[in-house]
């Protein structure tokens, strides 16, 4: 047992030994000839592969040769123009575009629901509203306000208005909005409503500076009074009809007036700096970005109320107004040519390219070597000779399989 002990803790020692020792060993590589098809096919097809996808990709597609800024500085301004008929009244840009300043969210009214002649006061709750109806006093708590309802109860079950039940009585604007609130028509004229649109975008790394309307000093104001945004004939012309974005964002406009919606205007810069500088213009795309799908709550509205007095007592119009909202969203990117990346994926590619050959070998150890041929050339013992260094293979570093092997 003693004797056992012994040869095991010795056999230890030598593990320990060699491991540390051949921990300073150096490895080069052995190069062999391989004359198999089958193998020269994959190793062809993976360095094709890997080839193109750096130099169709990496460099073309992506401009990896190129510094790159993603975040740029930008400003936007908006402005809405038209008019419109709604009855006998005509209404302006003052009355349908919130807010009047313009900026990167702008807005145009569509339909409205208006109240008129609101006033303060107490009058019969909404039936609708939950424990609203009543039959006695008793029934409606005094100063009870219900967050679902219109204003604060006043203890007393009155009739509501000119029907013959009755609800609690509440202290609030009279009459209340869900009772005598008028809906208009929607403003067919505003699928020709104009939004412009004016974008300066700044790239602070490379010092580039760039907006979306072309500079000219004789005739650039009369240009953009007559022109509307087309791709290819007026790309520096940021007006936009709104029945056009609509379109482009695959919205039906007379639904756009029942419901309102909001629609994304991104604007995306993609400047290659390397070019000329009227290479770098900007690019529009319109999307819907409101959920609308079976929701109750689907598009856009808001509320808002026109003040006034009449013998001495403050009234107010309150109007539900039913719209488009644009938000504008600038995308930016620039690249130029720089040393620095263009070595450091080039030194990339090259690397990459050694992956063939590891693949290749895997193949060859897994698949093709059934008699450890492949793998007895490959994996040559180590001796030592009688100098300072241990070599793998003694002789000839080139070797080949094309004869008389059989795989």
């Amino acid at each position: 047992t003693d004797a056992l002990k012994h040869t095991h803790i010795v056999l230890q020692c030598f593990f320990i030994k060699d491991y540390f020792i051949g921990f300073l060993d150096y490895e080069t590589p052995k190069v062999m000839v391989v004359k198999n098809k089958k193998l020269g096919v994959i190793y062809r097809g993976v360095q094709f592969f890997v080839i193109t996808y750096f130099i169709w990709y990496v460099f073309i597609s992506q401009k990896a040769y190129q510094d790159s800024e993603t975040r740029p500085e930008n400003s936007v301004y908006t402005k809405m123009k038209g008019t419109a008929l709604q009855g006998d009244h005509v209404l302006d840009m003052v009355e349908y575009v919130r807010p009047s300043e313009g900026g990167d969210v702008i807005s145009t009214i569509l339909r409205r629901v208006v109240t008129h002649n609101q006033r303060q006061g107490t009058c019969a709750e909404h039936f609708t509203v939950p424990n609203a109806n009543c039959s006695k006093d008793s029934d409606c708590n005094s100063g009870k306000v219900d967050f679902d309802g219109n204003g604060q109860r006043t203890g007393r079950c009155v009739p509501y208005y000119n029907q013959t039940f009755k609800t609690c009585e509440i202290q609030t604007w009279c009459p209340i909005e869900d009772y005598a609130a008028i809906r208009e028509p929607p403003l067919a004229e505003a699928i020709n409503f104009t939004v412009y649109i004016k974008n300066a975008i700044h790239f602070p790394k490379f010092k580039v500076l760039r907006g979306n309307i072309k500079p000219n000093k004789r005739n650039g104001q009369k240009y953009l009074n007559k022109c509307h945004y087309n791709e290819e004939k007026h790309p520096y012309c940021p007006i936009f009809r709104l029945g056009y974005i609509a379109e482009q964002a695959r919205e039906k406009f007379s639904e756009l007036c029942r419901t309102g919606g909001v629609i994304g205007v991104f604007i995306n810069w993609k400047c290659d700096l390397d070019l000329d500088p009227s290479e770098c213009k900007p690019t529009y795309s319109f999307r819907r970005l409101d959920l609308r799908k079976n929701l109750p709550s689907s598009g856009y509205n808001f509320r808002f109320a026109k003040y006034y007095s009449k013998d001495g007592e403050e009234f107010r119009t309150l109007i539900k107004a039913f719209g488009i909202r644009l938000d504008v969203i600038v995308h930016g990117n620039a690249g130029r040519f720089s040393i620095i990346p263009t070595i450091i994926n080039t030194v990339t590619a090259m690397t990459s390219v050694g992956i063939c050959s590891i693949i290749c070998d895997w193949i060859m150890l897994t698949f093709i070597d059934k008699n450890d041929i492949y793998s007895g050339r490959k994996f040559d013992d180590t001796f030592t000779l009688p100098t300072e260094f241990t070599i793998i293979s003694y002789g000839s570093t080139h070797s080949d399989l094309s004869e008389g092997v059989a795989l």
